[in-house]
Order: C-alpha cells, then sequence, then structure tokens
C-alpha cells in the first residue's frame, strides 16, 4: 500500500478533478474507484468524488498496489511495412497505445506483436518487447520494431546517436513565422499538472525543426523533425511557439474537422542492422487527408 497527502492550495475543484490532476500516472477514472472503495479522505473523512475541496484541507490517498501487469497476445490488425530478419516497421494506426500502461492495460500494439511475434517476448523489456520507441496512443505513422536482441541493442544506439531520421506531418493552427524553423526549449513535467509535459527552465534539452508545406487562411500544413525524443515533444514545441496542433485536446483545444490531434509519422531514415539505409514513408491516415481536404476547401480547424 501507497499513502499520499496532498495540502489544498487554491480549492474550488471537485475531488476526483483535484486528485487527477495530481496522481502522477492513475486517470480520473481510477481516481473516482479509489473514491467508491473508500480509499480517499479528506480531512480524515470520506468523501464524494463531486465534494469540491478548499483551501487548507488535506487530501490523503491510499493506493493499493497495482496487479502484475500480463501481457497477452491478441488478433489486433496491424499493417506491416517491412520485415526481414531483425526489423519490423510498422504502421500504427491512430487511437492504440504503443505498450500497456495506465488505463490501458490490453489492446496495445504490443499486444498485437505478439500475436503475430510470439518470439519478441524475448526481446527488451518484459511489457514493452521489441520496442525501442514510441507514439503517443493519437499519433499515426511510423514505428520501428526490433525482432532480435541485436537488433534491438543497434536500434536503440541509432537513436541514441540521433542517427535515425524522422519526419512527421503535423497541421497546425496560424501560420509559423519564419516558415522554416527550429525551437530549442527544455521539457519537463508540467510543474501543477503531472500528465502533461511543459516548457520548463531545467527541463530536459528539446530540439525540433519545423519546415512550412502549405499555408491556409487559419492554419498551417508543416513537415517536423523531432532532434531530440522527449515525451509530447512535437506537441509541446508547437503549442510553446503559439502554434498548437489542430484536434490536440491537451496542448490546444478539439477540432470539428479530426478526431484526434492532426500528427502523423510520415518519414523515417535509418541505417538497418543489416547495414542497409533505407527510408520508409507512410501516407496521411484517412482521418487526416479528409481533414486536410476539408481545410483546402475552406473549412476552419
Amino acid at each position: 500500500m501507497k499513502r499520499v497527502e496532498i495540502d489544498v492550495v487554491e480549492g474550488g475543484e471537485r475531488l476526483d478533478v483535484f486528485l487527477a490532476h495530481r496522481l502522477e500516472g492513475i486517470s480520473r477514472n481510477q481516481v473516482q474507484r479509489l473514491i467508491e472503495m473508500g480509499w480517499v479522505t479528506v480531512d480524515g473523512q470520506p468523501a464524494k468524488a463531486g465534494k469540491l475541496v478548499r483551501p487548507g484541507q488535506r487530501v490523503a490517498v491510499v493506493i493499493p498496489p497495482p496487479e502484475p501487469p500480463r501481457l497477452e497476445p491478441e488478433p489486433i490488425p496491424i499493417p506491416v511495412l517491412y520485415e526481414d530478419g531483425d526489423v519490423l516497421v510498422v504502421d500504427k494506426p491512430p487511437g492504440i497505445p504503443v505498450h500497456p500502461g495506465p488505463g490501458h492495460p490490453r489492446g496495445t500494439l504490443v499486444n498485437a506483436l505478439l500475436a503475430l511475434y510470439p518470439q519478441l517476448k524475448e526481446v527488451g523489456q518484459e511489457l514493452r518487447p521489441g520496442i525501442v520507441h514510441r507514439l503517443d496512443k493519437d499519433t499515426s505513422g511510423l514505428l520501428l520494431v526490433a525482432k532480435t536482441a541485436r537488433a534491438h541493442r543497434h536500434l536503440v544506439e541509432e537513436l541514441k546517436a540521433r542517427r535515425v531520421h524522422k519526419v512527421y506531418i503535423a497541421l497546425v493552427h496560424g501560420i509559423p513565422q519564419p516558415p522554416q524553423g527550429v525551437v530549442m526549449a527544455p521539457i519537463a513535467r508540467h510543474p501543477k499538472d503531472r500528465k502533461r509535459m511543459a516548457v520548463v527552465e531545467g527541463g530536459r534539452e528539446a530540439e525540433t525543426c519545423y519546415r512550412l508545406k502549405e499555408a491556409f487562411q487559419e492554419c498551417a500544413l508543416l513537415e517536423v523533425e523531432p532532434v531530440t525524443g522527449r515525451t509530447h515533444q512535437i506537441r509541446v514545441h508547437l503549442a510553446y511557439i503559439g502554434h498548437p496542433v489542430v484536434g490536440d485536446p491537451i496542448y490546444g483545444h478539439r477540432s470539428p474537422l479530426v478526431a484526434r490531434q492532426f500528427l502523423h509519422a510520415h518519414r523515417l531514415r535509418l541505417v538497418l542492422p543489416s547495414g542497409e539505409m533505407r527510408e520508409f514513408i507512410s501516407p496521411l491516415a484517412p482521418d487526416l487527408e479528409a481533414a486536410l481536404a476539408a481545410v483546402r476547401a475552406g473549412a476552419r480547424p
């Protein structure tokens, strides 16, 4: 069991919202279950999820130990663009997490891959077999997967040395000026909302290059290349310069044109474990193509 105590500094929030913003790795639904089970007290008394917290109160949460996660193969269709004895290049659909985590223990890319390649369970980390980098749940596009321990070591080293070139396509609000540039700003956990990342002094070095591909009245299509690989880096950096990704509910706002952030891992260039230099390209996912067509026809993002 883990006990967490939090002093309320700024009141007015519902108890479940207050805790969801301050407990890292725990969703609002999980918080509500803890409250229903009696694991949450306010000033020593059980409270309901809708209770408004006030400054000066102390909220205590007892977090039971998590059940040991289990990786089960699942028959989820995943497009494989390239395969050799060492490496897979998959075209990840939107809405699928790369690996299990809080709130999504099943239905991930790893579960799908294990159904096709059971031997992956011996490659890399136990809960992330074969995975050497990741995409956000609602980001689509190209992802590398190592099939052997040798390939895993090679790909991790190439990524660490920044020799894997990744290019994304993003639709953003507004038109960046200048039309081509580099964002260099450190990234860390948001100081008040642990589920978000932010540009924070003293955070980890982060560098993102962008180039304007097409300009519209209220938005722009960009090619974006992350030089470093921080969590949510592209989304954070584009929002930081005043051009959040269209449809991003965390760093911008939702869009009537697309049900997720308009961000797609479009191109990948690297030296494979075999020594061969290869480049892979994934066309925009259908929902992003439809949103782009609507913008070109004059729709507002």
